[in-house]
């Protein structure tokens, strides 16, 4: 099934750059981590596992499973952070709760990384997204 949905997202994309020139290929893993990578020379292969992205600079392997999102950007800088390291220490644990709580009870914005609060991957920094911290904590998928 994820293969037909990527298959269906390339192609989708493939038409709807036609229109546009765009110079980078954005993929957002399921930690939140963004992977770039220049158009120029670029191919995509697949399997049942993985997704291949071979350009002029490099050939990367990238697992499905952790393809949260693929889409194509005139911005090289990545978003390079994992959900639920709120604290921005380059972690997730106990100490990214603790900001959380501190931050949704009238902390400073620029204390925390707000994409990476938002764990349930909703709206907005509500205390679903506590919740959801802890469970990730809990499932120990912070890796």
């Amino acid at each position: 099934m994820k293969k037909t949905i990527i298959t269906m997202l390339i192609a989708l994309v493939a038409m709807t750059i036609s229109a546009e020139t765009y110079n980078y290929l954005k993929f957002t893993k399921t930690n939140g981590s963004t992977l770039t990578y220049s158009v120029e020379g670029l191919k995509l292969t697949y399997d049942n596992t993985n997704v291949y992205v071979t350009n002029a600079e490099t050939t990367a392997t990238i697992a499905l499973a952790e393809v949260q999102d693929m889409y194509f950007s005139n911005e090289a800088g990545g978003s390079d952070y994992k959900i639920g390291d709120v604290n921005k220490d380059g972690e997730v644990t106990i100490s990214d709760v603790t900001a959380l709580i501190d931050y949704l009870l009238g902390g400073d914005e620029s204390t925390i990384n707000v994409l990476a609060a938002n764990v349930n991957g909703d709206d907005g920094v509500t205390i679903a997204d506590v919740t959801a911290l802890i469970d990730l904590l809990l499932s120990g998928s912070t890796n």
